[in-house]
């Protein structure tokens, strides 16, 4: 305890106590505040869960009070949120938009399309199963789509994980992980577009039932018993 006023009404003065005029901390510290407090997300989005990421960067959310400001340059971001379905024919402009961004960069696998493929995990020929496929992953971020709270729990995530960093170890220390994921074993399945579905044995001759029904059996039958005789 001491007698000194802890907010005092008067302007600060110089005081002859160490703890007050004197901070002491780590350059590795200091290095993790700057680059948690200033983290700038890539304008990235494909598909509904920019939505979600749109309503993140407006009014109500803020997202700017974390010192995030969405810059649409991959060279003057260090995030990239993936937003949205990868599909394979995109994936090399993934890839080169990761690789374009500074180190040390970190990415986010926004929604269940990005994480394992969501819904198009089974019948699409053209999905990613994971980003982490392709590039790595530091927080997975889980929904269809995620609202602007789960965005904002999964910065706060990764701001804790850039303030554990260490220089010294950032070059030790490889991503492995990779999340559970199906791979891509496609059934194959008979041609139905092949140009000729009006030689068909159905396009030639109306069904049985229908035939019956609206009394074109007798007509056919007519009409083929002409076409017997000439």
């Amino acid at each position: 305890m001491t007698d000194s006023i802890i907010n005092p009404a008067e302007a600060p003065q110089v005081t002859q106590q160490l703890s007050e005029n004197v901070i002491l901390t780590t350059v590795d510290d200091l290095y993790s505040w700057a680059k948690m407090s200033s983290v700038y997300p890539l304008m990235f989005g494909t598909a509904c869960c920019f939505i979600e990421f749109s309503a993140m960067i407006g009014a109500r959310f803020d997202l700017e009070r974390f010192g995030m400001f969405p810059r649409m340059s991959p060279r003057q971001a260090d995030l990239m949120i993936t937003a949205g379905t990868i599909t394979m024919k995109y994936a090399p402009a993934l890839v080169r938009l990761y690789e374009q961004m500074p180190e040390p960069k970190y990415v986010i696998a926004m929604g269940a399309c990005t994480i394992t493929g969501g819904m198009y995990s089974v019948d699409s020929p053209s999905a990613v199963r994971g980003v982490d496929k392709l590039i790595p992953v530091d927080v997975y971020l889980p929904g269809c789509p995620p609202r602007p709270e789960a965005i904002m729990a999964a910065l706060i995530k990764l701001r804790k994980k850039i303030g554990g960093d260490s220089l010294q170890e950032r070059d030790q220390t490889t991503q492995t992980h990779r999340y559970y994921s199906q791979v891509h074993t496609m059934k194959p399945l008979p041609v139905i577009h092949d140009g000729q579905y009006l030689h068909t044995a159905e396009r030639q001759a109306p069904p049985t039932e229908i035939a019956e029904a609206t009394g074109l059996s007798f007509v056919h039958q007519i009409s083929s018993e002409i076409e017997q005789r000439e």
